[in-house]
């Protein structure tokens, strides 16, 4: 009997024990979900882990390194969906149906001059009606000055009531309460406080606006709020990303200056909003802008020209301060692009580092560099196929080194390739013209050189000291001939 007592006085010993070790685990387990629940919130509101402490410090000092993070920040799953924000819609409905590029704008209250009215007119009056069919503009109102707003609201209601009936523009707010902490920031490169709270606030702004249009279009652009367009830019636009398909990029740009005229998949438009609200105190929206493209394995910046947006404010947003800058490589008129066909560019001068023949025949902005030329040198292009040519135009030197340019040379064409695959060139050549201040442009080339074009070289006539810049070689190609 002594013998069952102990037993059933162990065995419920033992039953105790093991209901506080589940007790015990149970809360173990609670306290790690509500840990890990917590710690999801951080990140979807754009706060940072204390693992990326040093992500943070680096990019601080503006000296990110993208190819040590790249593979971490591409499987951030949390990066991939969309931030939860309620949006107001002050004129405007959601989209019927999605378009093939959005351009996004985000303003707020001025203290000198305001540029949005004609921003948006500019959008509207430089596309075509059948361009109209394919965007969408978006216009997030980030003031918190609700006077200003319902102001600006009406302004654009009026002028553009048409369009926003037709569905392409719609104008938004997003609550101060959905708004991170905006004062006592880190004072990054001794700006002074307002400037801080000024830059981190925009940062915010474009996050939301990015997360908003993530699924609108198959294209994103962002244009700053006092931006002229080129006539029929989205034209330009798309036989750009046409040229680009099968290459990776991350981002186009169309402008060199600030955040205007960058070019994004739609798709990465919520990992690029988490990326701002994660960064927003640290650096201003281009810097990190660059480093999201290197973060994404782009390092080398595609830059197209001519640039399709020009900056026109004369006051910045940030206390109505003078802003005078300008693009130089902006055309009014940048529907007429270049067709540039494919083919094989060589040269027998001596070229200096990497600035090698393809750069001056592609549209981004590079160049060809070659030491000092002599007679007799050649710049030559040979095309895969036989064409036939409207207008040529080649530009030399750059603004830094306006001496660099071709002082003495003629462009030629020519026809009957000879030669193997690598040493390809032209029996003959016919002379076009000479260069002017380093400058060569003709038309109506169709009507002036009766053979299909297989060859086209820039030809040194006399002998330089200074280094030769080709910046640009544009070709413009009429039907081309039945093979």
């Amino acid at each position: 009997y002594g013998m069952q007592f102990l037993t059933r006085h162990n065995l419920k010993h033992f039953d105790k024990m093991r209901c506080l070790r589940k007790r015990s685990a149970v809360s173990f387990l609670g306290i790690l979900v509500v840990c890990l629940l917590f710690m999801n919130l951080y990140i979807e509101d754009g706060y940072v882990l204390e693992g990326d402490k040093q992500l943070i410090r680096e990019t601080a000092t503006h000296q990110l390194n993208p190819e040590r993070y790249a593979p971490n920040f591409k499987d951030l799953s949390n990066f991939s969906g969309s931030i939860n924000i309620s949006y107001r819609y002050l004129a405007g409905t959601p989209l019927p149906r999605k378009r093939y590029l959005t351009i996004g704008l985000s303003s707020v209250k001025r203290k000198k001059g305001n540029y949005l009215l004609e921003t948006i007119k500019s959008i509207f009056e430089q596309s075509s009606y059948e361009e109209l069919k394919e965007i969408a503009v978006v216009v997030q109102l980030a003031d918190f000055d609700s006077a200003w707003c319902e102001g600006m609201v009406q302004d654009i209601s009026q002028k553009f009531a048409h369009h926003i009936i037709a569905g392409r523009l719609i104008v938004i707010h997003v609550p101060e309460d959905y708004y991170p902490v905006l004062d006592g920031l880190k004072r990054n490169y001794n700006d002074p406080e307002d400037r801080v709270k000024f830059r981190s606030k925009q940062n915010v702004d474009y996050a939301f606006l990015l997360n908003f249009c993530a699924n609108l279009s198959d294209y994103y652009v962002m244009l700053e709020d006092d931006v002229r367009c080129s006539k029929n830019f989205l034209t330009a636009v798309k036989k750009v990303i046409t040229s680009r398909e099968g290459s990776y990029w991350v981002t186009l740009e169309f402008s060199k200056l600030g955040y205007i005229g960058k070019l994004y998949h739609s798709h990465d438009l919520p990992r690029l909003a988490h990326f701002l609200l994660m960064f927003y105190q640290e650096m201003p929206c281009d810097w990190l802008l660059i480093h999201f493209r290197g973060l994404l394995a782009q390092k080398e910046v595609i830059r197209f020209k001519p640039s399709l947006f020009q900056h026109m404010g004369y006051y910045s947003s940030y206390k109505g301060a003078e802003n005078k800058l300008k693009d130089d490589d902006f055309e009014e008129e940048s529907f007429d692009i270049p067709d540039n066909p494919p083919a094989n560019l060589h040269t027998n001068m001596n070229v200096f580092e990497n600035y090698e023949a393809s750069k001056a025949y592609s549209s981004i902005d590079e160049y060809f560099w070659g030491k000092a030329p002599s007679t007799g040198d050649f710049y030559g292009i040979v095309f895969e196929k036989p064409i036939k040519i409207s207008k040529i135009k080649v530009v030399t030197g750059t603004e830094d080194r306006q001496n660099d340019i071709l002082h003495h040379g003629a462009l030629e064409v020519g026809e009957k390739i000879v030669g193997s695959k690598k040493g390809r060139q032209c029996t003959t050549y016919l002379r076009l013209g000479e260069f002017k201040n380093g400058n060569f442009e003709i038309t109506d080339v169709e009507h002036k050189v009766l053979f299909d074009i297989n060859c086209m070289r820039i030809l040194v006539t006399k002998s330089q000291k200074e280094w030769l810049i080709i910046r640009s070689i544009s070709v413009w190609t009429s039907q081309t001939p039945n093979q």
